[in-house]
């Protein structure tokens, strides 16, 4: 379905120029943002800058399609802390890359364009740059479950995410205890709790584990969202109603003296007093016409979604040694997960959607052969695994927020908060990893 584009004042005005009205709501301090990129690091960014009180257009290429936020696990995954670049991650990379179904897959084609990247993953991956890491995250992650109660309080949304918990199942009871030890240092920073499980505890807690397996853990610090593409809608809706939303592919971006100019393939042009670009693997090329560069590429995923399911879960349950993730919703059940890098426009690889239907029947016989809906969705990720959140090091009037990886959804609402006080000017020490300076 095809939403139309709502656009609430006078055209001209927002191409062109400025009323005698919005020039005193910028002496109020308010003033008129553009968001380049409209999935759920748009809306969150947009709805806490409506917050400030500031007039808001997002620009989402494709505002009634599927992004990449419609096809997450829908876990706000907060005891998730650790890089993807670290020392135990790289010893398993060559035995996943000798499975091209497996956990890790490599485009061989794409390799040239992503050596920059891999060259900087593998330096990130030294024991003090994860020590760094880990402490950057855990900023943003002790904030992150409020951040989303505000958010959705502001937006009138409740019932949108459920204290659910989550499973993660071992094949060995020595990757168990090893995976605990681990988990239970995260948990104590995140301030949750961490159980080891043996394998009949963990099926009377989630009895479609019929499969062998050694044991498990549960961990209190995840929560489930209800269905990621009816949570994208209703913030959408929201915004249809307080701010601008144009279904716009924008061509380029530009500084100039009067303000932020942005321009569509459609022939529009839009000035705005300040912008944030939350695009996704996208962004990197209005990275590039703000003269600064970013190592982002995609690690691009799979899932597949069985809607009315004969079989569920009673929780999220993730299979880490093989990289992927069930998630239960009302009425539906997602298996996805996987890193493969490629080029963003390079063609799907379904073989892979399939390869974790095949992997997670070991454990679960009884989830459906037919029935599902593939999908393959691109993560924007840094070789750092931190994000981008960030102003323009030269123009305090452009803000960054991108490059997520497999954490967009859980970071969305407090990325958004941090978004809104960078531009207004309300910077933290603590968001230095973040910046954007780290790649010029």
């Amino acid at each position: 379905m095809r939403f139309p584009s709502i656009v609430r004042r006078d055209r001209s005005a927002v191409l062109r120029g400025r009323p005698n009205e919005d020039e005193n709501k910028q002496r109020d301090g308010m003033a008129h943002i553009g968001i380049v990129g409209g999935g759920l690091m748009g809306c969150a960014t947009a709805l806490n800058l409506l917050e400030q009180g500031h007039s808001v257009t997002i620009l989402e290429r494709d505002a009634g399609g599927l992004p990449a936020s419609v096809g997450n696990a829908g876990i706000l995954a907060v005891p998730e802390i650790d890089p993807l670049a670290r020392p135990d991650m790289l010893l398993s990379v060559p035995r996943w890359l000798l499975d091209p179904l497996g956990p890790l897959t490599v485009r061989w084609q794409d390799l040239p364009a992503l050596t920059p990247w891999l060259f900087k993953f593998l330096l990130s991956a030294r024991s003090a740059n994860v020590t760094a890491s880990r402490a950057a995250m855990l900023y943003l992650m002790k904030t992150a479950e409020a951040d989303h109660v505000r958010l959705g309080n502001f937006a009138g949304i409740s019932g949108h995410m459920r204290d659910t918990g989550a499973m993660t199942v071992f094949d060995t009871a020595a990757a168990r205890d090893k995976a605990f030890a681990h988990e239970t240092e995260n948990a104590r920073l995140i301030g949750c709790n961490v159980e080891k499980l043996d394998a009949e505890e963990t099926r009377r807690r989630v009895p479609a584990l019929q499969g062998a397996f050694a044991g498990a853990t549960f961990s209190d610090g995840y929560k489930t969202f209800e269905y990621p593409l009816t949570f994208l809608r209703r913030l959408q809706a929201v915004l249809r109603e307080r701010a601008t939303l144009l279904d716009a592919t924008v061509s380029s971006v530009a500084r100039a003296e009067n303000g932020i100019v942005v321009r569509t393939e459609g022939g529009g042009e839009f000035t705005f007093d300040r912008l944030a670009i939350t695009s996704g693997v996208w962004s990197r090329r209005f990275v590039a016409d703000l003269g600064l560069t970013v190592l982002l590429e995609t690690e691009r995923g799979y899932n597949t979604t069985f809607m009315n399911p004969s079989t569920t879960l009673e929780m999220p349950v993730f299979f880490s040694e093989h990289g992927f993730v069930a998630t239960p919703f009302e009425n539906a059940l997602r298996v996805g997960g996987a890193v493969e890098l490629a080029s963003p426009e390079a063609p799907a690889n379904y073989k892979r959607a399939a390869a974790m239907r095949r992997k997670m029947r070991r454990y679960v016989p009884d989830l459906p052969e037919e029935g599902g809906t593939e999908w393959m969705g691109r993560r924007p990720s840094t070789p750092d695994t931190l994000p981008v959140i960030s102003l323009h090091p030269g123009d305090p009037r452009i803000a960054f927020a991108f490059g997520h990886g497999h954490l967009g959804l859980t970071l969305s609402a407090t990325t958004g908060r941090h978004v809104a006080r960078l531009l207004a000017g309300e910077g933290e020490t603590a968001l230095a990893p973040f910046s954007i300076a780290r790649f010029q």
